[in-house]
């Protein structure tokens, strides 16, 4: 059976834009390896990007997190650094808010027997993604790489990842 990889968000307003935070740059390499191991294996490759509009402010999320980003057509939508080259002709899931459940509603009708999880806010948009990766995939084993994920706030990047280990989420390269 197939394995995938899962992008998530990682994007220029999360890395180095408005919702940058000092060390999520340091990802690119890792998660850029991580892509091309799984194209050697011949293994599928997903990315979710945030997507937002000129209304955010007003949504539900916009009042809670008052910072616009992410915003379709703006380069803080666009993929970050070595990987946005990687992204070319990739299966990619907007979403405007945390998780995707067109992903989730995808995946159902794909029997992967692994999903691999990486990328940006550990604690916010990885967690939800990876809940929903669950719901949609019971059977399959998923993995969300510590090295290859990170959040602003580093008690709760361990937290979530204490949250998904809790929910039968296999954490790898945990220091």
């Amino acid at each position: 059976m197939k394995k995938l990889l899962i992008v998530v968000d990682f994007q220029n307003d999360f890395v180095s834009g408005s919702l940058g935070f000092e060390g999520a740059d340091l990802l690119d390499d890792v998660i850029t390896n991580k892509i091309k191991a799984y194209h050697k294996n011949k293994d599928d490759v997903i990315f979710t990007l945030d997507s937002h509009y000129s209304d955010y402010l007003s949504t539900n999320e916009g009042q809670h997190l008052p910072v616009e980003h992410c915003q379709k057509g703006t380069t803080g939508h666009e993929l970050y650094g070595k990987v946005k080259s990687l992204s070319e002709d990739a299966l990619m899931f907007e979403k405007p808010t945390f998780p995707s459940l067109e992903l989730a509603n995808y995946l159902i009708k794909h029997n992967y027997s692994e999903v691999e999880l990486c990328g940006l806010v550990s604690n916010i948009c990885v967690l939800s993604n990876a809940v929903m990766v669950k719901s949609a995939l019971p059977n399959a084993q998923i993995i969300v790489d510590a090295k290859a994920t990170d959040s602003f706030d580093k008690d709760l990047h361990e937290k979530s990842l204490d949250v998904m280990s809790g929910l039968h989420i296999k954490v790898i390269n945990r220091t």
